[in-house]
Order: structure tokens, then sequence, then C-alpha cells
């Protein structure tokens, strides 16, 4: 899953390239959503858009490899019967591979999925970080089942 999630968001990328000057913007749901060629230097929300870009993309790939090994490992203890949580995994590691291809070949992120309503804009985002997304959201809420049938609180 983790392959496709990767090709899904390297072949979006390259379709905007191919089709869109940055900047560029084409209206899907008049008011609320577009196709805009942005590029995004920085991680969420332009963090750490204003470092020297060597010192930017390194301190992003180093960040994005330990991410990637540590949620490998996780796959790998995750039972196979808990489908979701590997889904899940597997969509933030494919995520995570996905903008680091970005960051190794631009230095920066191809964005373009912009969601707004009027003038306030949702920072753009792309593939990758939607299967990023998706993916923390199922892990935090599969860390939150209870899997303990015993009640809670102290011991009688």
């Amino acid at each position: 899953m983790a392959a496709l999630v990767v090709a899904a968001d390297q072949v979006t990328k390259q379709w905007i390239l191919a089709g869109w000057q940055l900047g560029e913007s084409t209206p899907v749901i008049p008011g609320l959503f577009s196709i805009t060629s942005v590029r995004n230097p920085g991680g969420a929300f332009g963090l750490l858009s204003d470092l020297p870009e060597e010192w930017r993309v390194a301190a992003f790939v180093v960040f994005a490899l330990g991410t990637v090994g540590l949620l490998a490992w996780m796959f790998r203890e995750t039972p196979a019967a808990d489908r979701w949580q590997r889904a899940a995994l597997a969509g933030v590691i494919g995520g995570a591979l996905g903008n680091l291809v970005d960051r190794v070949r631009f230095g920066e992120v191809v964005d373009f999925l912009d969601v707004f309503v009027g003038d306030r804009h949702w920072p753009a985002f792309n593939v990758a970080d939607s299967f990023i997304t998706v993916g923390a959201v199922l892990l935090v809420l599969g860390a939150l089942r209870t899997t303990d049938a015993s009640p809670v609180g102290p011991p009688p």
C-alpha cells in the first residue's frame, strides 16, 4: 500500500508540474476548492521554510527517514489481523516517502489541493499529505480504542 501511495502522489504531482504554471489555479468547486500549483519549501504550515535550503532539505530528509524507519518497525510489530492500523501505518509511510521524493528532487514539496471559503485558505496540500493526515488520525483512533475488557478504575 505504501508503494501505491507514493505512486499516486508522484503521478498527481507530475500532472501538476506538466499542466500548471507555478501559481496557476483552476476552480473545481467555485468558492470552495481549486487545483492550484504551489511549492512548499517548509514543513506543515511552512515550518522551517526560512532556513537555508541545504539545512532545510537535510533536516527534512533526516526527519523523514527516521520517521519512516520508526513506522516500518511499528508496522512489523503490528499483528496482521489489525488491518486498519497496518493500513494507517502504510499510508503515513507512503505519504512521507512521497514528500521525501520531492524534497530530494526539488528541495521543496509540490502542493496543489487548495481548499478555501471566501478568501480564507487552508494551506495547499497534496496526495501524500492526505494519506499522512488520514493515517495519523486512524493511528490515534486505534491507540484510543480499548482492547482490555476490564473495568476502568482501581482494583477492588
